[in-house]
């Protein structure tokens, strides 16, 4: 076959990832950045003298990222270095108690039945089971496959293995689910939160979303250097594969002739023709016509009540005490449900919110530095950035919930310098998003099915990222854009 000019707009992993698959087949390749590196929503906040992750910071599904390698010839390990980590994270609850979850499930299940007694304990060894059931019947049909519908994701999976697709539980909301494991409701509020990984509420995500727990049970590292090295990792593969980046090249439209797309053209003014393109942004850019009229019929925007959540977030330095952070540290309301109330259906910041602290510099000896530390801190807000200012008071008035919040759980901290990103300011970086970090949330048994395919609505146009199958995350964006890769190449063979 002969090569083909394909264009990718986005250097997040969908982008990343296609690229690489793509000019390893044999295509010309060009990625066109808007921002002036690779990354997308992994992206480095300059705060004070120092920079701090302010995005993704957990490395799971690393066999995504062997599997990119490998099949270029070379290895993950030569050219990113991973830190396994032991605590997978630290919980602590405003009405008492701190729980460490381990890398070691034996330890964790101990640590359980300290914390809430032997019955608990049992209830998460099953729980344990349950999601790595859940996760190995969906692997490889849905996380890895092209999108199917739920008639094809049966016959993927096997009509012999009926059972298996009903233990997925997708009509069973997660908080229900884990009620049948946990009489603990600090337990029920520690693994419900693994439906925010996917930005959405626990009492609305099909209990389908507990395979995550397994997904951190198979490993969780830390990255030496910061997460943008891995977004690094993957650029430096794609040039050693003939990729060409283009930065700070901002995209005006994308163009189609005769129903099929042409090319782009930058605001710049520069045109660049193509025979294929992959967006690797959010979808709704293309639907409400950010990237031009051409590109409209190409997906359909998601509507706020659909969106998943945004947050709010401070990059600080920091010098803590009281509570001893470990990397992954949660802090948790005593009213979690009202929490996803407010974020959803009130549409406003939680008025006690659980935060997540990303604490940089620690790794499993949890020792801080002897300098004031890097700190992401995070927490949940509705993805409403594209209608709700947040101006200083809404600034001041979500930090102070979250500052109370951690002083509850005994965590002090005296800042020294700090940068606020708002669902306004996510939604500046992430155009028609509304601030939604994770595209459409998966509310309901049949979200996940509603995230587009690799194939847009425009023929030539393909879809990559968090917005598209098979969903947010690392992995599963860069899951996302070798699946638009194999889909094009599928195409141009039976052009």
């Amino acid at each position: 076959m002969k090569a083909k000019k394909v264009i990718v707009i986005g250097a997040g992993m969908g982008g990343l990832a296609a690229a690489i698959d793509l000019a390893r087949l044999g295509h010309q390749v060009e990625v066109v950045e808007r921002a002036a590196a690779v990354g997308g929503k992994m992206r480095q906040v300059p705060v004070g003298d120092t920079a701090i992750d302010g995005g993704p910071t957990v490395f799971t599904m690393k066999w995504v990222f062997d599997g990119l390698f490998e099949d270029a010839g070379l290895a993950l390990d030569d050219h990113l270095a991973l830190l396994p980590a032991t605590i997978l994270a630290r919980h602590a609850w405003c009405q008492g108690g701190n729980l460490d979850l381990f890398a070691d499930r034996d330890a964790s299940a101990e640590a359980i039945r300290d914390f809430a007694g032997p019955a608990d304990a049992a209830g998460y060894l099953a729980f344990c089971k349950r999601s790595a059931s859940i996760y190995e019947t969906l692997r490889g049909p849905f996380i890895a496959s092209q999108r199917p519908n739920p008639i094809e994701l049966v016959a993927r999976v096997g009509f012999n293995k009926l059972g298996a697709m009903w233990e997925t539980a997708p009509h069973q909301t997660m908080w229900g689910a884990l009620g049948t494991y946990f009489r603990d409701p600090r337990l029920k509020q520690l693994f419900g939160r693994y439906a925010t990984y996917c930005g959405s509420s626990p009492f609305a995500a099909p209990a389908t979303l507990m395979l995550v727990s397994h997904v951190e049970q198979e490993g969780v590292w830390r990255v030496d250097g910061g997460m943008a090295k891995v977004a690094q990792a993957l650029e430096s593969l794609a040039i050693s594969q003939g990729v060409t980046f283009h930065f700070q090249s901002d995209v005006e439209r994308i163009e189609t002739r005769n129903g099929r797309v042409s090319g782009i053209a930058l605001t710049s003014g520069v045109t660049m023709q193509a025979d294929a393109i992959v967006f690797n942004g959010d979808i709704s850019a293309l639907g409400r016509g950010l990237l031009g009229p051409d590109a409209v019929p190409a997906a359909k925007p998601v509507a706020l009540p659909q969106r998943s959540q945004s947050a709010i977030t401070w990059c600080a330095t920091a010098t803590t005490s009281g509570l001893n952070l470990a990397h992954h540290t949660v802090l948790f309301s005593d009213d979690y449900k009202a929490e996803f109330q407010d974020v959803f259906a009130r549409q406003r910041p939680p008025q006690a919110p659980t935060i997540y602290v990303c604490a940089q510099d620690r790794d499993d000896a949890c020792t801080p530095p002897d300098r004031p530390e890097r700190l992401l801190i995070l927490m949940n807000a509705p993805a409403n950035g594209d209608s709700q200012t947040y101006g200083p008071d809404a600034e001041a008035q979500a930090k102070e919930s979250a500052w109370s919040m951690m002083a509850n759980c005994g965590l002090r901290l005296s800042v020294d310098h700090e940068q606020a990103t708002t669902p306004q300011g996510f939604n500046a970086l992430f155009p028609a998003s509304g601030g939604a970090l994770y595209g459409r949330a998966n509310h309901g048994p049949m979200a996940s099915f509603q995230r587009p395919g690799a194939r847009s609505g425009i023929a030539g146009l393909y879809l990559a990222g968090g917005s598209a199958h098979p969903g947010p995350g690392i992995p599963m964006a860069a899951l996302s854009g070798r699946l638009a890769a194999a889909r094009i190449q599928t195409d141009f063979l039976t052009d």
